[in-house]
């Protein structure tokens, strides 16, 4: 089946959905055959023409791609690089999030199943669902965290005007990593009529690979849309799809491939390897090896864990890694917005951040071409940033 070039550094994981030290299927034993069914349909769906056709014909037609690859001509003058940026705030529901869902609600129908469960923590993820839901006329149940609930109130709205309902995660943190918990305990009472539509490219084999194959279509966007080779590729990681889809189009050319991670839920840079939702990664724990929470200005970072493919390609050193804090965020927001009339997400503004650092250091030289993932826009951010952005 064509998921990837013969020998891509991105291939598909092993039989028993490892990268490297990474990945695996560590679920109840009673998701296990619902987690080897997931796996053949998506195989069989994946090389099957007409799948895949309607698949990129609802990208185009409904979701608006391919979306643009703007340069950013006033912060490259500022900066001495030539930065650009890969826009998917532009995709139908404002982030890159509808890429994953619309190929795994085809699947879900392909399967029979008539329901959408699913986690979100930015709101985005749900708002994709609950979109994907109403199209294809199935129902959905998206679980998100009370603390995310009550910053992310306009994607709530979205959820619900869309039809699906929205369950409050009172427990631990009550940010994401509850939200994937309960969704994932929902999917185990329902796993008949259910399909568990998951955000990003973690959880149990095969969401980590399923999810960045369905986002590589962002990757292999930008590599024909550049005008040459970029020097770097950077997008910001959470659980980490926009980035593991960006990635999939440059492993394997020699251009850096940087992940941006919020410094208080960085699980590359200070994570341990450990067990969270179904799959080995590395995870920010104790010395008990008790999950600690994360902490972030932007939702969809507020996780302890990363996605076991971006666990292995840091170990493997062929994707480095990199942390801002919430205030060097918050500059990033104000600083393209000011510059570019562009307003990004939280989470994207990381991957800002850094290069707004970096930037004529010997982490990024003078003249360097960035190519950077914008994965959303920040309209559903407004409440946060009316209090700290001036």
């Amino acid at each position: 089946m064509p998921e990837t070039s013969p020998g891509s550094q991105m291939d598909a994981p092993t039989a028993a959905g490892r990268f490297g030290d990474f990945g695996g299927r560590y679920v109840p034993e009673s998701l296990i055959p619902a987690c080897a069914a997931l796996e053949a349909a998506f195989r069989e769906a994946w090389s099957d023409p007409e799948f895949r056709g309607r698949l990129s014909r609802l990208r185009s037609e409904y979701a608006g791609r391919p979306t643009a690859l703007t340069p950013a001509e006033n912060l490259s003058a500022q900066l001495g690089v030539t930065l650009l940026l890969k826009r998917e705030d532009l995709a139908h529901t404002g982030s890159h999030k509808i890429n994953n869902v619309l190929g795994q609600a085809l699947l879900a129908q392909r399967m029979g199943k008539t329901r959408l469960i699913a986690e979100t923590g930015a709101g985005q993820h749900g708002v994709a669902t609950a979109t994907a839901a109403a199209l294809f006329g199935m129902r959905a149940t998206v679980y998100m965290g009370e603390r995310d609930i009550a910053r992310q109130r306009l994607n709530v709205f979205r959820m619900e005007l869309l039809g699906a309902e929205v369950i409050p995660v009172t427990s631990g943190s009550r940010t994401l990593k509850d939200a994937t918990n309960e969704a994932m305990r929902a999917w185990v009472a329902a796993v008949d009529e259910a399909h568990f539509c998951l955000g990003s490219v973690s959880g149990p084999h095969p969401y980590p690979w399923m999810v960045r194959e369905l986002q590589r279509v962002i990757g292999e966007e930008a590599r024909a849309q550049a005008p040459a080779l970029p020097d770097v590729v950077v997008a910001c990681v959470g659980g980490g799809s926009n980035a593991a889809g960006t990635f999939a189009g440059f492993v394997d050319t020699p251009a850096r491939l940087i992940g941006v991670e919020a410094d208080g839920g960085a699980a590359m840079t200070y994570g341990t390897p450990g067990i969270v939702h179904g799959n080995r990664s590395l995870v920010l724990q104790d010395a008990d090896g008790q999950v600690r929470e994360a902490e972030s200005i932007a939702a969809g970072l507020d996780y302890p864990g990363v996605g076991p493919e971006h666990a292995h390609l840091g170990t493997s050193g062929r994707a480095e890694y990199r942390t801002v804090t919430d205030d060097e965020v918050l500059v990033a927001v104000r600083r393209l917005a000011r510059s570019e009339g562009i307003i990004c997400a939280l989470e994207s503004a990381h991957a800002v951040a850094w290069v707004l650092r970096a930037a004529g250091t010997p982490d990024l030289p003078t003249g360097s071409t960035v190519l950077l993932t914008l994965s959303g826009r920040g309209d559903k951010d407004m409440a946060t940033l009316a209090g700290e952005v001036r």
